[in-house]
């Protein structure tokens, strides 16, 4: 996993706690870069301030992962594919597979693509996606907290 650069692509999430998280999370499997899309909050205000919400969760990771905001999910979609990353979404999809059975031997690049709380992945993003990963739900709530789900898909794919 050193050797791979790998990237979260933040599909305008809302919560600076959820993204913070991330940030967290990214650190302990060596995340090379987080693109923070459309709404997605950054560590920084506007004033260009580090947030006190956003660092109390991400616990200095934030200084530590690099990042970038792109405007819109589309921008950083095409940016990493013209940069030849292998596109894994993480959403629910008819076109998905389970997210154990997933793949990336011999990948040098792979970016995941984690939708907002509410709506997921923009079908847009989907549909730019080299593979859909899907988490099986066996109760009766559908999906899990993001951040809970970005972390067991990740672990998993990424071997950790």
């Amino acid at each position: 996993m050193d050797a791979m650069k790998t990237v979260l692509i933040l599909d305008n999430l809302r919560s600076v706690y959820n993204v913070g998280s991330m940030f967290r999370t990214g650190n302990a499997l060596k995340i090379s870069e987080i693109a923070l899309c459309g709404i997605t909050p950054t560590p920084l205000d506007k004033r260009g301030h580090k947030r006190k919400d956003f660092a109390k969760v991400a616990l200095g990771s934030e200084d530590i992962i690099s990042w970038r905001h792109f405007p819109t999910t589309r921008e950083a979609v095409d940016y990493y594919k013209e940069d030849e990353y292998f596109l894994i979404a993480i959403e629910q999809d008819k076109k998905a597979i389970d997210y154990k059975e997933i793949d990336i031997t011999g990948k040098e690049k792979v970016a995941f693509i984690i939708g907002s709380e509410v709506d997921g992945v923009e079908k847009e993003a989907l549909s730019f996606s080299d593979v859909i990963a899907e988490i099986p739900m066996k109760g009766t709530k559908e999906s899990l907290n993001v951040t809970i789900a970005t972390g067991v898909a990740l672990f998993r794919i990424l071997g950790v």
